[in-house]
C-alpha cells in the first residue's frame, strides 16, 4: 500500500543557492543532502533581481513561476519565450542559464532531477481533475489556498498554499481525485 506523507509550507528548511544568489525552501527530495546526491528534489526560489542561476551538471530541471510578472531565461545563448505563472520550462542543469524578469519579484517552483536514475513528468491543473498514476511516486504540490486530494483507502487530504502531498511505494495504477489549482509530479526509476 502507497505511503502518504502531507508536507506543510511553513516547515519547508530555507538554505541559500548553490551560486550565493538568493533563498531555496526545500519542498523535499529522494535522498543525499545539501546540494549533492540527490536523484530528485523539489523547491521553491525567490527570484528578486535578474542574474545567472546555479549550475546541476548531470540534472534535469523543470521550472514554473508561481507568482509575479515572470521571466525569460537565457539558455546557453538561447532566449526561451516569456514564463508566465504555472507555464513548465525544461532545461539541462549543466547549462549556461540567467534569468530576465518580465517586472517585479517573482517566486518559482523547481523539480531538479538526475535523468539516469529517474524519468519525471510534471503537469499543472486548475478545478476538479481524475488522474491515474502508476509511478513509484507521486507529488502534489498545492498551488491554491484549499487543494483536497482523495484517493482509495486514505482519508481525504487537504493542502493548503504550498503544502505537498508525498505518495511513495505505488505499485498499481493510482486513482486520484483533486479539487484546486496544482502540480502533479510523478517519479519513475530509471
Amino acid at each position: 500500500m502507497s505511503q502518504l506523507q502531507l508536507l506543510r509550507a511553513r516547515d519547508y528548511p530555507r538554505m541559500p543557492w548553490k551560486n550565493g544568489g538568493g533563498f531555496t525552501e526545500e519542498i523535499t527530495r529522494d535522498s543525499g543532502e545539501g546540494l549533492e546526491g540527490f536523484g530528485w528534489r523539489l523547491s521553491i526560489a525567490d527570484i528578486e533581481e535578474s542574474g545567472g542561476f546555479s549550475s546541476f551538471a548531470g540534472y534535469q530541471r523543470i521550472i514554473s513561476v508561481l507568482q509575479g510578472d515572470g521571466m525569460r531565461l537565457l539558455v546557453d545563448g538561447q532566449a526561451s519565450r516569456p514564463l508566465l505563472a504555472f507555464d513548465a520550462f525544461a532545461f539541462s542543469g549543466e547549462s549556461q542559464v540567467s534569468c530576465n524578469l518580465l517586472g517585479s519579484a517573482i517566486r518559482d517552483f523547481n523539480l531538479i532531477y538526475a535523468p539516469h536514475r529517474y524519468r519525471a513528468r510534471l503537469q499543472w491543473f486548475d478545478g476538479t481533475s481524475r488522474l491515474f498514476s502508476s509511478a513509484s511516486t507521486v507529488l502534489l504540490f498545492a498551488a491554491s489556498n484549499q487543494v483536497e486530494v482523495a484517493m482509495a483507502g486514505h482519508e481525504m487530504q487537504r493542502l493548503g498554499l504550498y503544502d505537498c502531498l508525498r505518495i511513495e511505494g505505488n505499485e498499481a495504477l493510482l486513482g486520484l481525485d483533486v479539487q484546486g489549482r496544482f502540480c502533479l509530479i510523478e517519479l519513475i526509476p530509471a
